[in-house]
């Protein structure tokens, strides 16, 4: 009981300190969003003491309000969003199952926004990683294909992206490489990522829509290569064809090396067919992608997994640890 009281008065006291902060003419140290910040970790020190009973549910709610007060003030701010998204990922494990599935959509956007921010903000892709594996189990568990989107295999390969790209950022970091051993087997290897896209004929982005094929891509950490129907077959080691196989490369298919890339960015205008766009703007021109995924309902946030996967790729590559997802995706 003493101890309770005592974590009661300090709490007392900060929301005092808070609100002299908030009402105060002079920010001096603090400025208004970092007050809501600080005030946002305070509660959430609070919640975890008090496991998964209403009190703690009803802290993180707080908690979670308070960040959002925070990035409202301060949206550049990756750790406030990535704080926020780990209080929408407990508050997630204490609210009825019936809440659940949209407060953890709410933390990855979170995850996500913070990593968009700050492209090497490993933590914020490690704990993406974890959101989104423990996505996966939820939608095993169940049974079904949870709101029409995407499966528990699709759900694991995503969270093994992250996690992969986290441990590659920070090789050293032992709670990485332990989550790595346990998803590295749900990759695509000998790649990163594979999947269909849709694409104008190579050297002509404003083609007729009618020629846009949909074919397979995969992405690795060398960069990102259209699949012709001889490669889906014989599946090569490496981007540039060296395989213990005879393996054809076809020129017209489209190749983007990681350090061709300048930026990567969602796009959508008249030019491009249904779906949702990705430009690659490389040295040699810009490079345009349409996701038209049959099984995913909502096709931008299937595009959201090729964006994040591509940007990883080339920050890793920009903080040179290429060796260390090479090692990963084709040791």
């Amino acid at each position: 009981m003493l101890a309770a009281s005592q974590c009661n008065k300090n709490l007392m006291l900060l929301a005092g300190k808070v609100n002299e902060l908030l009402f105060s003419r002079s920010s001096g140290i603090f400025t208004l969003w970092q007050a809501f910040y600080n005030w946002a970790i305070a509660i959430s020190d609070r919640a975890k003491m008090r496991g998964r009973t209403k009190e703690a549910e009803e802290l993180w709610k707080q908690a979670t309000r308070n960040y959002e007060k925070a990035v409202q003030l301060n949206w550049n701010s990756p750790q406030a969003l990535n704080n926020w998204g780990l209080a929408l990922q407990e508050l997630s494990a204490i609210v009825p199952v019936r809440e659940k599935q949209t407060i953890v959509r709410t933390a990855i956007s979170k995850f996500r926004a913070a990593i968009q921010l700050q492209f090497d903000f490993h933590r914020a892709i490690y704990n993406l990683g974890t959101v989104l594996y423990g996505l996966a189990e939820d939608t095993l568990r169940a049974g079904a294909i949870v709101d029409k989107e995407v499966s528990p295999n699709e759900l694991y390969s995503q969270s093994a992206i992250y996690i992969a790209a986290a441990h590659a950022l920070k090789p050293n970091y032992s709670v990485y490489r332990s989550a790595l051993r346990l998803v590295r087997s749900m990759l695509p290897l000998p790649y990163l990522k594979v999947g269909y896209l849709a694409a104008p004929p190579a050297g002509n982005p404003v083609a007729p829509h009618g020629d846009w094929k949909r074919t397979q891509f995969v992405l690795n950490h060398e960069g990102l290569q259209q699949l012709n129907k001889v490669e889906q077959k014989q599946t090569p080691q490496t981007l540039s064809g060296r395989s213990g196989d005879a393996v054809h490369i076809d020129k017209a298919a489209i190749k983007v090396d990681v350090p061709d890339i300048v930026s990567v960015s969602a796009c959508a205008d008249l030019t491009l067919p249904a779906g949702a766009g990705l430009c690659i703007d490389t040295i040699h021109g810009p490079v345009f992608l349409v996701s038209i995924l049959v099984i995913v309902a909502d096709s931008w946030e299937s595009l959201d997994g090729w964006f994040d996967a591509i940007r990883l790729v080339y920050t890793i590559f920009a903080r040179g640890k290429s060796d260390v997802l090479a090692g990963i995706i084709t040791g």
